[in-house]
């Protein structure tokens, strides 16, 4: 009789399998980073089949570390770095472009010009999100208006969306040969493009961004089974049965089932979710009305959230040994905010790194800038410091994505 559960954690810094034993305590775990690529500066990206080939080998080094095989398992779960966009060819299995992180602001021109009939609330009242580049929704746009062929392929139904969940399923449950094409509730709420109240794709929003319905997956509960793993995995036939959002999961897993009961979790960035049961709340102060979970058949609950999108990741760079770890170099290089970009945020009262606004700032434009501790721009680049001062003044323990309980 199987006695173990995997979960299947791919989040913005690495992909982990983690196997749980029936009191819910870990057994073993498997984890591998992924490459962080910055084309130009606010651009952030993911190569969708690094993931995918991770994902496989934390799978195998979880069940090897437990000594166990997939008839030890009896189900599967999958949690994931949420509004993460990824674009596949369904024939091919083969991306037509890397994963747009959710982190990424190359879309701000598209936001703007969907504000400009309605503003940037212009859909809130449905979806429960404002107009930002933060949601996978501009992402796909961009996607099919700068990627030679995307838009043709996409409008012959050749092409299929999905955030990191999608792409998991999809490629554990067969890939081009059968793969199962479906999201939960929780990552569906985070692409500008579900009715919050029927939890299904609306129709007018497409047709506004411009985006075929064809690509979208299947909207599910997150927590029923949409499919088995193929043939050629390590897990055949093991059935996955649930699916959350990163974030939700962290509220799941903290028990935070009631209305009124809440989360905060410190990972890449920090992400607080509020219950708010099965009522609908739109907030006035800029927070996200989102989905909480939804368990089979089962009502829906709904959430208020709010975010830091650089926390638990500012500190990782602090402490990355390419930065010079001398007294006198970090006295010489204090970092601040210039105000030009967003005089009135108080983002811009900070310093870099201190406070990165999502919700409720919405702060999009704000920029920084290493400035020397005079106020005046560096004009150089840091340099590494001789050895000896790095020996004399050595860089701190520092935590690694691994030692964190949540990758947002």
């Amino acid at each position: 009789m199987a006695q173990y559960v995997i979960a299947i954690d791919q989040g913005t810094t690495s992909s982990r399998a983690i196997v749980f034993d029936k009191s819910g305590s870990i057994v073993s775990t498997g984890q591998l980073e992924h490459e962080q690529i910055f084309p130009k500066a606010g651009w952030v990206e993911h190569d969708p089949k690094e993931i995918w080939n991770n994902t496989r080998e934390v799978i195998g080094q979880a069940l090897s570390k437990a000594n166990i095989t997939r008839h030890d398992i009896a189900a599967i779960g999958i949690t994931n770095q949420r509004e993460t966009a990824v674009v596949w060819d369904k024939t091919t299995g083969e991306p037509v472009y890397n994963a747009i992180v959710w982190q990424d602001t190359r879309t701000q021109s598209i936001v703007d010009r969907l504000a400009k009939d309605g503003g940037v609330e212009r859909f809130k009242k449905t979806v429960g999100l404002p107009l930002a580049t933060y949601f996978s929704g501009t992402k796909i746009v961009w996607i099919l208006e700068n990627v030679e062929g995307a838009r043709e392929k996409a409008e012959a139904g050749d092409l299929l969306f999905g955030t990191t969940d999608s792409w998991v399923l999809w490629n554990l449950t067969g890939g081009k040969d059968g793969g199962v094409h479906v999201t939960d509730v929780t990552n569906a709420s985070r692409t500008l493009f579900m009715d919050l109240e029927t939890l299904q794709w609306d129709d007018e929003i497409l047709d506004i961004f411009g985006v075929p319905k064809s690509m979208l997956p299947e909207i599910k509960s997150s927590s029923e089974v949409y499919g088995k793993a193929s043939d050629n995995s390590l897990l055949r036939e093991v059935p996955i049965a649930g699916i959350l959002g990163d974030q939700q999961a962290a509220t799941f897993g903290q028990a935070a089932f009631e209305t009124g009961e809440a989360k905060n979790t410190y990972g890449t960035g920090n992400f607080i979710i509020f219950n708010t049961g099965e009522e609908i709340v739109h907030s006035e102060n800029g927070l996200l009305t989102t989905l909480g979970y939804k368990l089979g058949d089962a009502k829906p609950h709904y959430a208020l959230e709010g975010s830091i999108a650089v926390t638990g990741s500012l500190v990782q760079w602090a402490c990355s040994p390419r930065l010079p770890t001398s007294r006198s170099w970090r006295r010489r290089s204090r970092t601040t905010v210039e105000r030009t970009s967003c005089p009135r945020s108080p983002a811009c009262s900070r310093r870099t790194g201190d406070r990165t606004p999502v919700e409720p700032s919405w702060a999009s434009r704000a920029t920084s800038t290493r400035t020397t501790s005079r106020g005046r721009p560096s004009s150089r680049r840091p340099t590494r410091p001789p050895r000896s001062s790095m020996r004399s003044t050595p860089t701190p323990a520092c935590p690694s994505p691994s030692s964190r309980s949540t990758v947002a």
